[in-house]
């Protein structure tokens, strides 16, 4: 009986595994063709490919093996997998494949190698914002973390309506990231400029008219937006502190500073490494606010050229693909910036874990 399940899971994962080779030929032969000009075989690619996944599927389900139940309960996983490795995976590996081409968008031409790697790194626009984007994400983490831990100190104390408190500051988390960009401009450019003038100040500019001022505007809103979601994490962390080791460091006399810095931040060190990471992430891919709080503006001479001075990566990449249509040259983009951010996480994870082993 096991040598005939072995067989049937042998014959489904040979049938499988060339009907998924076939559909990717099938796809790479698309390549040079539009959507629409795709028809015969060509246009069932897609079909074939899932008869593919799902015969080596049912190979695994019949093969006899004593960790049979691991199997099957990993293929109870296949509903969540299947559209992961489809909406994450794969387009990431044709992104990956699309950054050596000229694809337009529709379709690919040619493979060009590294000429959309070269070309990128020449541009003084994408120069500045990679400088931009480290300068935006070091300077929103450190206040992000500082305020976020401030206020669940603050919310954490014994105070009437803290939970009042804790609410009003996650509301601005809520708050999508283009709306917010949007009344935010209007504050700066209207609200802020109207109260310094009538206050007598001659000078009453708009923080969004210099790339400094347009910089600490996005590091404002962003933290205004981003603090309150990181407060819970440190409030659920300062919560898990056992009452009796605060009363204890209090009875041997250790004064606020010295406890602070000898057993709660110790204590909760481990959510300062998800609380850093979280907001570095975020930092890094901060794409919504910057479109609508200043679009990459205002203007800067760069290399001779006359570049968008706060455009972060995210948008840099939004700008390259969709604005100008260079959909192979903004691809390669995301790759390096795939890159970047995957070396910084793990680099900032790794030191985080470190400093908690220390601690």
């Amino acid at each position: 009986m096991d040598n005939k399940k072995r067989l049937v899971s042998l014959i489904s994962w040979a049938a499988g595994a060339a009907t998924t080779i076939f559909a990717l030929v099938l796809c790479v032969t698309a390549l040079p063709y539009r959507p629409r000009d795709i028809s015969g075989i060509l246009y069932y690619r897609g079909l074939f490919l899932s008869i593919g996944l799902l015969l080596i599927a049912f190979g695994f389900y019949f093969y006899p093996t004593l960790k049979h139940r691991s199997v099957i309960n990993v293929l109870f996983l296949l509903p969540i997998l299947i559209p992961f490795v489809m909406t994450i995976i794969v387009p990431f590996v044709m992104g990956v494949f699309y950054s050596f081409t000229d694809w337009d968008g529709s379709y690919v031409k040619k493979f060009v190698g590294f000429k959309n790697y070269m070309d990128f790194f020449k541009a003084p626009d994408y120069i500045n914002s990679i400088i931009m984007t480290f300068a935006f994400a070091i300077i929103n983490v450190a206040v992000v973390n500082i305020v976020a831990f401030g206020l669940s100190l603050l919310v954490t104390q014994k105070l009437r309506g803290r939970n009042l408190y804790r609410a009003g500051y996650f509301i601005p988390n809520l708050i999508g990231g283009i709306v917010l960009g949007y009344v935010w401009q209007f504050i700066f450019n209207y609200l802020f400029t109207s109260i310094a003038a009538t206050a007598g100040f001659t000078d009453s500019q708009s923080l969004l008219t210099s790339n400094a001022g347009a910089l600490a505007a996005l590091i404002i809103v962003s933290g205004w937006q981003y603090a309150g979601y990181i407060m819970m994490i440190y409030v659920t962390a300062l919560q898990g502190i056992p009452t009796s080791v605060i009363e204890a460091s209090v009875i041997d006399g250790a004064t606020g500073w010295k406890r602070m810095m000898s057993i709660i931040i110790p204590m909760i060190a481990h959510a300062f490494t998800i609380c850093i990471f979280l907001t570095l992430v975020n930092s890094f891919k901060q794409f919504d606010l910057n479109l609508s709080l200043t679009n990459g503006g205002p203007s800067k001479i760069m290399m001779g050229q006359a570049i968008n001075g706060t455009e972060l990566q995210a948008l840099n990449i939004y700008k390259t693909a969709i604005t100008r249509n260079h959909w192979a040259l903004g691809q390669a983009k995301a790759v390096v910036f795939f890159i970047i951010l995957a070396v910084v996480s793990i680099v900032q994870v790794k030191l985080s874990k470190s400093r908690e082993e220390e601690m």
